[in-house]
């Protein structure tokens, strides 16, 4: 996007509605950072731990049957007006601990959303309903007699027609019109991605938070409507603990985040009649374990999962400009249909955006050698490759534990078989690149160097040595930690969501995920929390509630 274009769009945004701040002025109820005071003690009937995914369409629903709810948020509460398009204001911002967040070997770079909306405000809308076979494997193995395609289709449905999820109408940017380029010269299927927007501009900008409120988060969406309906709202403000006692929660004990990301001396108690867990895996599992929530079977905190991410860059004969439009709108599931579930590690295969901060910390090299691939920006292209984890043996994935201060962290094995699917999966995407009419490709690995050829390519990868650190490993994706299951030493929590030990604690987002999705998840979180949150009304009201249209 040029300077002018840049000024246009920025003029454009002066007459567009902001939905937050015409809230703020309606009278929304929110506490904490520059807002309200948080006050010493609050009551409700439902208590919520974060405001993503699942916090968001949970917090509708049980405002829709009448519930007082107050909604917790450690990061600050932001919204279009804030959205400048710029990296250097967003991951601050935005993202867990500045989108630098990192496993405890520092070999996987974790991005997280940190903010009103959680990673909804900041993903790149891509959206999958979780895959028959996924559904079918958790029946198989964790007892989820209910996971079926048939019996999931209506809360998904719900869920598509509230957040607009549908087919991307406009024609695939640059960047994603190489990869079916690519996969079409191999003989390889490729297919649209389905994107949660409304009146989309094609910015590209999405990983920024949308600065023309299309994008269909939470933000915009379900926690207008709960705040419209009376929940409270309490932003940069951490839940410390819960308090439990004779097998129940009683409160939970809060803090006012200060300048320094670090939890203040002054504490919030909340006392709720029943609390909802939604802070995202990693997140939530920390908070039940500095409560020290029993966990008889140890499974919480276990079996996380994180799609392992490798990427491969090339550097096209003609301008990609992968900084426009939608950031991710074709994929290939083919090394996914073609492996078995507890088979080699398969992947999914998509595009991420190309913006000069996270391309420039991702991408291999030093000095020189790097600068001379910056300079090629404007003509580069990536793919990047989800390894699905989490359904073989040697894929357990990781383990949450607590730091001394009491923030979580993530040990994630790479293991011989994680890195064995990271190979072939950078094989494969130096291959489609090279069918796209790659000049060259480097794969994002600190031992790789760039080839001008698929043959010369092939060589490389094979002998590159598949080490933590010197593979360069992301991910957006983090999933498990509270595990569901039908059979109380399976899982953290049962199949309606409520804790095996806790009856008025209940867990609704990604770390209720058994396995990894095998597909990005924001669509497994929305379809499987509507099921659980209408149940929860049902039970706390008697009634019946649903997700509906705006």
């Amino acid at each position: 996007m040029t300077a002018n274009n840049l000024a246009a769009t920025a003029a454009d945004r002066q007459s567009l509605p902001d939905p937050i701040r015409a809230g703020l002025a309606r009278g929304w109820k929110v506490m904490g950072g520059p807002h309200a005071a948080l006050p010493a003690a609050l009551s409700c009937d439902v208590a919520i731990v974060g405001s993503g995914a699942g916090a968001g369409v949970t917090a509708e629903l049980l405002t829709r049957a009448g519930l007082d709810v107050v909604i917790v948020e450690e990061g600050p509460l932001k919204s279009s007006a804030d959205f400048r398009q710029m990296e250097a204001e967003a991951y601050p911002s935005l993202y867990q601990e500045s989108a630098g967040r990192k496993t405890a070997d520092k070999a996987i770079t974790i991005l997280q959303g940190r903010c009103v909306g959680g990673s909804t405000t900041i993903n790149w809308t891509s959206s999958f309903r979780t895959p028959g076979d996924t559904l079918a494997w958790w029946r198989d193995h964790f007892a989820l007699a209910d996971m079926s395609v048939a019996e999931m289709a209506p809360w998904f449905e719900q869920a598509e027609q509230r957040l607009n999820i549908g087919e991307w109408l406009t024609s695939p940017n640059q960047n994603n019109e190489l990869l079916r380029l690519g996969a079409q010269r191999l003989g390889i299927s490729a297919s649209g991605i389905r994107r949660n927007v409304k009146g989309c501009w094609n910015l590209g900008s999405c990983g920024m938070g949308c600065p023309t409120n299309a994008k269909q988060s939470m933000l915009v969406t379900t926690l207008p409507v709960a705040l419209d309906a009376g929940a409270r709202l309490l932003v940069q403000t951490r839940v410390l603990s819960l308090d439990v006692q004779g097998g129940r929660v009683q409160a939970l004990e809060c803090a006012a985040m200060g300048a320094d990301g670090q939890p203040a001396r002054i504490v919030t108690r909340i006392t709720a009649k029943h609390v909802v867990v939604a802070g995202g895996a990693i997140n939530s599992p920390a908070v039940l374990m500095r409560s020290n929530v029993i966990d008889p079977h140890e499974r919480l905190g276990r079996r996380t999962f994180l799609h392992p991410t490798v990427l491969s860059a090339a550097v096209m004969p003609q301008a990609v400009n992968g900084w426009q439009g939608a950031p991710q709108s074709l994929y290939s599931d083919h090394f996914l249909h073609t492996l078995p579930l507890d088979g080699p590690m398969g992947y999914k295969l998509e595009v991420p955006p190309i913006h000069p901060l996270i391309y420039s910390t991702t991408v291999p090299g030093h000095g020189l050698e790097q600068t001379e691939l910056l300079r090629q920006m404007p003509n580069s292209h990536t793919i990047l490759a989800l390894l699905r984890d989490g359904f073989h043996a040697e894929s357990a994935g990781g383990r949450v534990h607590l730091r001394s201060d009491g923030t979580p962290e993530l040990d994630y094995p790479l293991t011989p078989f994680v890195m064995d699917g990271a190979r072939r999966a950078l094989l494969s995407m130096a291959e489609m690149q090279f069918a796209a009419g790659a000049q060259y490709v480097v794969p994002v690995h600190e031992s790789a160097r760039k080839a001008a050829s698929w043959a010369e390519a092939k060589v490389m990868i094979e002998a590159l040595p598949m080490q933590p650190l010197l593979t360069r490993v992301v991910s957006a994706h983090v999933m498990g930690g509270c595990g569901m299951a039908g059979q109380e030493p399976l899982g953290v929590v049962r199949p309606d969501g409520v804790h095996w030990q806790i009856d008025n604690l209940s867990v609704h987002d990604g770390s209720l995920f058994p396995t990894s999705i095998g597909a990005n998840p924001q669509l497994s979180v929305y379809g499987l929390v509507n099921r659980l949150a209408t149940g929860l009304a049902q039970r706390l009201t008697g009634k019946t509630v649903r997700l509906e249209v705006a």
